[in-house]
């Protein structure tokens, strides 16, 4: 039996286009109109960009008090970078404003360079990014059009592999510490190829030992929060 009121952890397959808190929203509704209460406590561990899909663990009533501990965990994820062109986002947020010419480009070169991200460095986020800078988030100074840089993080590159196959779209596997910036690592790959790289689509896979093949859709776990 799932006890949504005591306390659970449920596994979202998050789609395209929801924000992580879209999802939080959503189940909290069902719950509060099936259970009918006033409020639920339900948060995530872990947010994913609307842009991405994939896991999201969601943590309902006691459960919330996971939520940090689940956050340090290390993270999983698959998609595509598209190599010779950028965005100020460094996703498909914004438009493409710099194209590059990529007929040099090396793909003997790409095992070397996927080796060089392995282990600790340092990521600067991209500043379209939720991180906060005095008491407002990093993507509304660059909607304003204002010049931010950002303080790296320190995070860890544990497992990374490509597939060429189609270029110049690089489909990618990674494994990496929690504030790891995928789209950032995109950016930075197509610097180390002398070009630039967006990335086109993210899958996250895993997070800790929660896996996307056990995650139900939201319409899968609304008919179950409404049995």
């Amino acid at each position: 039996m799932i006890d949504f009121i005591n306390g659970e952890t449920i596994l979202v397959d998050k789609p395209l286009g929801w924000t992580s808190f879209d999802v939080v929203n959503k189940i909290r509704w069902n719950l509060k109109q099936k259970f009918k209460v006033k409020n639920i406590k339900v948060g995530h561990a872990g947010t994913l960009d609307p842009l991405a899909s994939g896991l999201l663990v969601i943590c309902i009533g006691k459960h919330t008090k996971l939520i940090e501990s689940m956050i340090g965990q290390d993270k999983s994820y698959s998609g595509t970078f598209l190599l010779g062109k950028s965005t100020p986002s460094y996703d498909l947020e914004t438009e493409f404003d710099t194209v590059f010419d990529i007929s040099k480009i090396d793909l003997t070169q790409v095992n070397s360079i996927v080796a060089s991200f392995l282990g600790e460095q340092d990521q600067v986020p991209p500043i379209f990014s939720a991180k906060q800078v005095d008491g407002k988030r990093a993507y509304d100074y660059a909607r304003e059009g204002k010049t931010l840089v950002l303080p790296p993080n320190r995070v860890n590159i544990k497992e990374f592999s490509v597939d060429t196959t189609n270029f110049p779209e690089i489909n990618f596997k990674i494994v990496c510490s929690k504030g790891t910036y995928i789209r950032s690592l995109a950016s930075d790959f197509g610097k180390r190829l002398n070009s630039g790289a967006t990335l086109i689509a993210l899958r996250r896979t895993a997070s800790g030992s929660f896996l996307i093949e056990n995650a139900k859709t939201v319409e899968e776990w609304i008919s179950i929060i409404k049995e």
